[in-house]
């Protein structure tokens, strides 16, 4: 066992770090959900913040949209060209997949202030892209509703799980321990 340990040390680094850092940041977001109701419908401030957004993306755009709070449940009703398109819930906010990334980058980290530096710019990107792909994908829906299943579920998640993979590739290869190591 000591001989497998030693042979994939690297590995099992990586996994332990990874590991950690993921249920220590999903427990911290836990924790910050934990302060809102959901029994009474309420929805958490960065739900709230993206769904703003959301509709001033879509507004700045020349679209007429509106985001209004759902009556039975905790998300924002996407109002789009008066026609209610979709809806915002606390999935939609782009901190799972952040967490993801983070906990990646942090996996394979070897200096604090370029992780750091890293994880903050990279979940800006992340975040700021989530608000599009939802604008995005109010217009798609209202334009062509019967691909909603295709936009949804396929295409928009692969463009922003394209770009986490893109930002590790780019970790890996130019800023994290392995990089320094192959030079």
């Amino acid at each position: 066992m000591k001989n497998i340990f030693q042979q994939h040390q690297v590995f099992f680094i990586f996994l332990t770090k990874f590991l950690l850092s993921y249920f220590i940041v999903t427990i911290l977001y836990s924790y910050y959900l934990d302060q809102y109701h959901k029994q009474k419908n309420e929805v958490d401030g960065i739900t709230h913040f993206v769904a703003e957004q959301t509709k001033n993306s879509l507004v700045f755009f020349g679209s007429n949209c509106e985001i209004i709070k759902h009556e039975f449940e905790p998300s924002y009703k996407v109002i789009y060209n008066s026609k209610y398109i979709a809806r915002i819930v606390e999935g939609c906010n782009s901190i799972s997949v952040i967490i993801l990334f983070l906990s990646f980058i942090f996996a394979f980290s070897n200096r604090y202030i370029a992780t750091f530096l890293y994880i903050f710019l990279g979940s800006i990107l992340i975040f700021i892209l989530n608000i599009f792909r939802i604008a995005l994908l109010t217009t798609g829906l209202y334009k062509y509703p019967e691909y909603g299943t295709f936009l949804h579920d396929i295409l928009f998640p692969l463009i922003i799980y394209g770009v986490v993979f893109v930002l590790w590739v780019v970790w890996v290869l130019k800023f994290s321990a392995y990089a320094k190591e192959k030079k």
